[in-house]
């Protein structure tokens, strides 16, 4: 069981449950170190059945009523929560954009190098932004650059939509394509 010092000095913020002494309510309903349900009780013999099996008086549910608090090692269950949520930190995908430059006047090679390049980045989740560069005058020619991201998107649309259809952004035309979703 922790001592009082110690719990004040554990909870600096408000993520970390309520454990023993400032668990405030008048009934609880008690749930055991195996798991299986107790009843209700008041928070002062909730919390003597707890420092009589060693063990910490943790709030799990608040929302409930009465409140659900558990009979547990208040070491153990922390760094359980925190590994769990270290598992689903790893399991989650962080999107990113990446960016495919060309110019207007691409020639066929590289275009299907552009594309391949595309492709890679949305089978593994990312957003592509394809970007056609501009030079001088070049800008006359935005229909042309129109034209060559609608084929991009035509030719990735079946593993991609458009989020940003093309649009003037400066010197450039820029449209934003997002993998579909399964």
């Amino acid at each position: 069981m922790l001592d009082k010092s110690k719990k004040e000095r554990k909870r600096n913020n408000d993520t970390e449950p309520l454990i023993n002494a400032q668990i405030k309510y008048n009934q609880v309903r008690l749930i055991d170190a195996s798991g299986s349900q107790l009843g209700i009780y008041s928070s002062s013999e909730a919390l003597k059945m707890a420092s009589n099996e060693g063990l910490d008086l943790v709030l799990i549910s608040e929302k409930s009523n009465p409140p659900v608090c558990r009979i547990i090692d208040y070491g153990k269950y922390k760094f359980t929560q925190e590994k769990k949520a270290k598992e689903a930190k790893k399991k989650q995908h962080n999107v990113t954009i990446k960016e495919v430059k060309m110019r207007y006047k691409i020639d066929v090679h590289d275009y299907n190098v552009r594309i391949n390049q595309a492709l890679r980045f949305l089978q593994a989740g990312d957003k592509v932004k394809a970007n056609v560069i501009f030079r001088g005058r070049e800008i006359q020619h935005a229909k042309l650059a129109i034209e060559l991201l609608n084929k991009m998107a035509n030719d990735l649309s079946h593993i991609a939509e458009i989020q940003q259809p093309a649009a003037k952004d400066g010197k450039n035309m820029i449209m934003i394509l997002s993998p579909k979703k399964l």
